[in-house]
């Protein structure tokens, strides 16, 4: 079975990021031919400094290997490191019906959040198509909420298939449960566009004082919270904590006499010991970069022995060659 995902270099990775779509990536490398790229090219619909897109780039790959994937499992690398992405989303987007584009919610979604209404963003799913159909992959890891995006993806290699004949195998989605609920500091979901989010790898003291900051109600501590489980931090404790600690936390909540300023010392001490192997992981990786940029020069090479063939049967389909 050959598994495809990828992740956005637009900024510093955070816990919903890992929780969402990095640990489960991880997992999943020791299930099948795992091939995860850094989708540098999709970054540049909403991020225009060129520096700050090498720095990202090469930052996901750190805190990747530092998470976990392991390069003799899973092939990991730079989605502009492999052109044939790019020249077939063009070949696709020949085939794209507009009107499938325009039913896409995440433009307009994007766009009412502030991003450029450019080109890119708008055709992002035909690009998205190319990036699973080049490498004939079987399972698509998405949120629910991305589902859609798999379907356009099917739906263009349908459609191309009956323009030029069978060229394309249809993948499949695989949803990541949970993906879509890794609650941010505000009670929303997890993401930058709401500026309410943990980095996974964030310095201690600003981290600290950013869980710290969390803002709840006005309960005292010897009040009981019996809905705790809504509670913004113990939600975050879930996901870093193991279920007897959860439950602890749950339950002293519960009977009041807890309060909200102890909660948020043990969600940082929790989240703290969490990370700690990952960050002992990545401050090597940080002494040791040559490493890091051999990882993605090698995965490019593996990524590029599937997309070469791909990408020239459909060339040889349509005419090109």
């Amino acid at each position: 079975m050959r598994i495809l995902s990828g992740i956005q270099p637009s900024g510093i990775l955070h816990v919903g990021n890992y929780f969402g779509m990095m640990r489960p990536s991880i997992q999943l490398q020791d299930q099948g031919e795992a091939f995860y790229f850094i989708a540098d090219y999709h970054s540049m619909t909403s991020l225009y400094d060129a520096t700050q897109r090498r720095e990202y780039t090469r930052q996901v790959a750190i805190d990747f290997l530092a998470c976990g994937l392991d390069p003799k499992k899973a092939v990991l690398f730079k989605q502009s490191d492999v052109p044939e992405h790019v020249e077939l989303s063009w070949i696709l987007s020949t085939i794209c019906p507009m009107g499938l584009l325009e039913r896409c919610h995440s433009y307009k979604d994007k766009v009412s959040k502030g991003l450029s209404a450019n080109h890119g963003l708008f055709a992002y799913p035909v690009l998205m198509a190319a990036d699973i159909l080049i490498y004939e992959a079987d399972r698509v890891p998405v949120g629910r909420d991305q589902k859609q995006h798999v379907e356009v993806t099917r739906d263009l290699a349908l459609k191309f298939n009956q323009t030029y004949g069978e060229t394309f195998k249809l993948p499949e989605p695989q949803f990541r449960e949970g993906a879509e609920t890794i609650i941010g500091l505000d009670g929303q979901k997890m993401s930058k566009s709401y500026n309410n989010t943990v980095e996974i790898f964030g310095a201690e003291k600003a981290t600290r004082k950013r869980l710290m900051g969390i803002v709840m109600d006005s309960r005292t501590r010897e009040e009981p919270k019996p809905d705790a489980e809504e509670n913004r931090a113990i939600q975050l404790i879930k996901h870093v904590a193991s279920a007897e600690q959860y439950q602890d936390e749950v339950e002293k909540l519960k009977a009041g006499g807890y309060g909200y300023g102890d909660l948020k010392k043990r969600l940082f001490e929790l989240y703290w010991e969490y990370f700690r192997p990952a960050r002992e992981r990545r401050e090597a990786l940080l002494n040791n970069l040559d490493y890091v940029d051999q990882v993605l020069a090698d995965g490019a090479e593996k990524a590029r022995e599937i997309a070469r063939p791909v990408n020239q049967r459909a060339r040889v389909a349509c005419g090109l060659a």
